[in-house]
Protein backbone atom coordinates (compact mmCIF):
# COMPACT_ATOMS: atom_id res chain seq x y z
CA UNK A 1 0.00 0.00 0.00
CA UNK A 2 1.50 3.40 -1.14
CA UNK A 3 1.35 6.27 1.90
CA UNK A 4 0.86 8.80 -1.01
CA UNK A 5 0.00 12.20 -0.52
CA UNK A 6 -1.88 12.39 2.89
CA UNK A 7 -3.11 16.05 2.18
CA UNK A 8 -0.92 16.92 5.31
CA UNK A 9 2.12 19.46 4.91
CA UNK A 10 4.34 21.12 7.21
CA UNK A 11 2.71 24.18 6.55
CA UNK A 12 -0.57 23.29 7.64
CA UNK A 13 0.73 21.73 10.89
CA UNK A 14 2.52 25.00 11.27
CA UNK A 15 -0.70 27.20 11.08
CA UNK A 16 -2.64 25.01 13.10
CA UNK A 17 -0.25 24.49 15.75
CA UNK A 18 1.03 28.31 15.72
CA UNK A 19 -2.28 29.86 17.67
CA UNK A 20 -1.63 27.13 20.56
CA UNK A 21 1.72 27.87 20.65
CA UNK A 22 0.89 31.95 21.08
CA UNK A 23 -1.53 31.04 23.65
CA UNK A 24 0.28 29.37 25.54
CA UNK A 25 3.14 31.81 25.47
CA UNK A 26 0.39 34.10 26.55
CA UNK A 27 -0.16 32.72 29.52
CA UNK A 28 2.74 31.01 30.21
CA UNK A 29 4.67 34.60 30.17
CA UNK A 30 7.18 35.67 32.61
CA UNK A 31 4.59 38.19 33.83
CA UNK A 32 1.34 36.93 32.65
CA UNK A 33 1.48 34.34 35.34
CA UNK A 34 1.68 36.73 37.99
CA UNK A 35 -0.49 39.22 36.74
CA UNK A 36 -3.23 36.22 35.98
CA UNK A 37 -2.79 34.96 39.92
CA UNK A 38 -3.29 38.21 41.09
CA UNK A 39 -6.24 38.71 39.23
CA UNK A 40 -7.65 35.60 39.78
CA UNK A 41 -7.77 36.90 43.75
CA UNK A 42 -10.33 39.60 42.86
CA UNK A 43 -10.56 43.18 41.11
CA UNK A 44 -7.04 44.55 41.50
CA UNK A 45 -5.52 47.72 40.64
CA UNK A 46 -2.32 48.90 38.59
CA UNK A 47 -0.28 50.05 41.33
CA UNK A 48 -1.28 46.59 43.55
CA UNK A 49 0.28 44.74 40.61
CA UNK A 50 2.71 47.23 40.08
CA UNK A 51 3.97 46.26 43.99
CA UNK A 52 3.02 42.77 44.37
CA UNK A 53 5.17 41.83 41.16
CA UNK A 54 8.96 42.84 42.13
CA UNK A 55 10.99 43.45 38.71
CA UNK A 56 8.30 44.80 36.60
CA UNK A 57 8.46 48.40 34.69
CA UNK A 58 5.32 50.61 34.36
CA UNK A 59 5.73 49.62 30.74
CA UNK A 60 5.94 46.12 31.00
CA UNK A 61 2.73 45.80 33.04
CA UNK A 62 0.86 47.81 30.75
CA UNK A 63 1.57 45.81 27.33
CA UNK A 64 0.67 42.70 29.48
CA UNK A 65 -2.26 44.34 30.89
CA UNK A 66 -3.46 45.19 27.18
CA UNK A 67 -2.38 41.54 25.91
CA UNK A 68 -4.31 39.99 28.34
CA UNK A 69 -7.46 42.54 28.02
CA UNK A 70 -7.12 41.68 23.95
CA UNK A 71 -7.27 37.99 24.92
CA UNK A 72 -9.90 38.09 26.74
CA UNK A 73 -8.38 36.83 30.21
CA UNK A 74 -8.82 40.30 31.89
CA UNK A 75 -11.51 42.99 31.81
CA UNK A 76 -10.30 46.41 32.64
CA UNK A 77 -12.81 48.38 34.59
CA UNK A 78 -12.87 52.22 34.66
CA UNK A 79 -14.50 54.28 37.01
CA UNK A 80 -15.47 58.13 36.11
CA UNK A 81 -13.97 59.34 39.41
CA UNK A 82 -11.36 62.19 40.18
CA UNK A 83 -8.74 60.93 39.31
CA UNK A 84 -10.04 57.71 37.58
CA UNK A 85 -9.90 54.49 39.28
CA UNK A 86 -9.19 51.72 36.89
CA UNK A 87 -9.41 47.88 37.84
CA UNK A 88 -8.90 44.48 36.30
CA UNK A 89 -10.72 41.29 36.91
CA UNK A 90 -9.84 37.55 35.93
CA UNK A 91 -12.57 36.46 33.45
CA UNK A 92 -14.37 33.22 33.32
CA UNK A 93 -11.33 31.77 30.92
CA UNK A 94 -8.42 33.12 33.22
CA UNK A 95 -10.59 31.73 36.22
CA UNK A 96 -10.52 28.17 34.60
CA UNK A 97 -6.69 28.50 34.31
CA UNK A 98 -6.03 29.32 38.10
CA UNK A 99 -5.78 25.95 39.14
CA UNK A 100 -3.51 24.96 36.33
CA UNK A 101 -1.09 27.83 37.01
CA UNK A 102 -1.24 27.39 41.09
CA UNK A 103 0.30 23.61 40.36
CA UNK A 104 2.78 24.76 37.75
CA UNK A 105 4.11 27.99 40.29
CA UNK A 106 3.99 24.96 43.11
CA UNK A 107 5.84 22.93 40.41
CA UNK A 108 8.33 25.46 40.00
CA UNK A 109 8.78 26.26 43.47
CA UNK A 110 9.55 22.72 44.79
CA UNK A 111 11.97 21.99 42.13
CA UNK A 112 13.98 25.48 41.83
CA UNK A 113 16.62 24.11 43.75
CA UNK A 114 17.42 21.26 42.05
CA UNK A 115 16.86 23.40 38.36
CA UNK A 116 19.87 25.55 40.07
CA UNK A 117 22.04 22.82 40.80
CA UNK A 118 21.35 21.10 37.14
CA UNK A 119 22.46 24.54 35.61
CA UNK A 120 25.57 24.63 38.07
CA UNK A 121 26.97 21.39 37.44
CA UNK A 122 26.07 21.92 33.15
CA UNK A 123 27.96 24.93 33.29
CA UNK A 124 30.99 23.34 35.28
CA UNK A 125 30.96 20.31 32.58
CA UNK A 126 30.92 22.80 29.30
CA UNK A 127 34.32 24.76 30.20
Amino acid sequence: MSQGNTGVTVEGVLAEACPMVEVLARVAGKWSVSILLAASRGPIRFTELERIIPGISRRMLTLNLRNLERDGLLVRTVYPTVPPKVEYTATPMALELRGTLDELTAWAERHRTAVHEARVAYDAGSD
